[in-house]
């Protein structure tokens, strides 16, 4: 167990990045940003669409469609080292006020010309090889050319004390977690969680989110981490409802002890202000389209999850309204 997937604690961050969970908050604690975050690969979104500029005549459907769109795309990141444990895709609509999540599962094939060995054809991967601006390239190119604007980083030691400060989250565990691994040289690690409806704490919730299969392996999710991301996105719904209901300074306070981004204050207060009248029913929960096969590279075996980059392309353009685009192709 090397690997958890953090879909609340990311998507959660984001979400109060973008609806205003402490203005005042950010004011006070956000005025160190630059000096916070690590990474210089910063592209802003007006200098993106000024390199990016085409001819109108040459802009296709969907290229259209998102110059035009007032969409802002965050990619939120949960890092373990140098590696990136989860992958989420958040696309903020300011006219509706809808928020989309699509999770991309990090063992994604994504191969890159010298990068050849088995474990770095994951997309997983290319934040250590590449940094940010490398990682946003790549889900962009994933993504069928959907544009990233900013990036919202994690790691995963957050996650406890962010549940502790919204006073646990209720989740429908779906069958017994019993697991225990007391390998020499790491700290132990004991879960037991009940089948059921319940409130975790914050040490509850990162076993929750550890959680893959049993130790006899009878006890799991029948789709590996497929699964596992669907009940954590349930986990994550559950988290943003009671986020609504509470006077979120302090938990906000928590996070953004945790959090990187490049995104600017005056970035972060504009998209704040409409998290006033947002709720739950704007919010959506997808999956990269795809399905998990083996690959043999260099002689050891693989599994990756290998998108389907029709169904993904069907996927986003939805996201921009876009039309079909072979009409001038016949």
């Amino acid at each position: 167990m090397k690997h958890f997937l953090k879909v609340f604690s990311i998507a959660f961050l984001a979400f109060m990045l973008m609806v205003g969970s402490g203005l005042f908050v950010f004011t006070k604690f956000y005025n160190d940003a630059e000096a916070k975050n690590p990474d210089e690969n910063i592209v802003n979104k007006d200098d993106k669409k000024d390199n990016e500029k085409k001819v109108e005549s040459d802009l296709t459907p969907f290229e259209k469609a998102v110059k035009e769109s007032k969409r802002v795309n965050i990619l939120l990141l949960g890092l373990e080292g140098s590696r990136t444990d989860t992958i989420i895709f958040a696309s903020f609509n300011p006219e509706d006020k809808h928020l989309d999540l699509i999770s991309i599962p990090r063992d994604t094939y994504f191969h890159n010309k010298g990068y050849d060995a088995g474990d770095l054809r994951k997309i997983n991967a290319k934040y250590g090889r590449s940094g940010t601006k490398g990682l946003k390239k790549a889900v962009e190119s994933i993504l069928g050319g959907a544009p990233i604007d900013f990036y919202v980083s994690i790691r995963y030691e957050g996650v406890e004390r962010i549940v502790d400060a919204l006073g646990g989250v209720e989740v429908n565990v779906p069958f017994h977690m019993v697991y225990e691994d007391t390998t020499k040289g790491k700290e132990p690690l004991y879960i037991d969680i009940p089948k059921g409806r319940q409130v975790l704490d914050g040490e509850e919730a990162v076993k929750f989110l550890r959680f893959r299969k049993s130790n006899d392996g009878k006890t799991g999710y029948s789709d590996g981490d497929l699964g596992r991301m669907k009940t954590q996105q349930q986990f994550l719904k559950s988290a943003m409802k009671k986020t609504l209901s509470l006077n979120i300074i302090n938990v906000a306070k928590t996070a953004f002890e945790e959090v990187r981004t490049d995104m600017e204050l005056s970035d972060i207060l504009y998209y704040a202000r409409y998290g006033f009248s947002m709720n739950m029913d704007n919010i959506s929960m997808d999956m990269l389209p795809g399905s998990a096969k083996y690959k043999t590279v260099q002689g050891t075996r693989y599994s990756y999850f290998y998108h389907d980059s029709n169904k993904t392309k069907e996927l986003i353009k939805k996201l921009y309204d876009v039309q079909e685009e072979n009409n001038n192709n016949n």
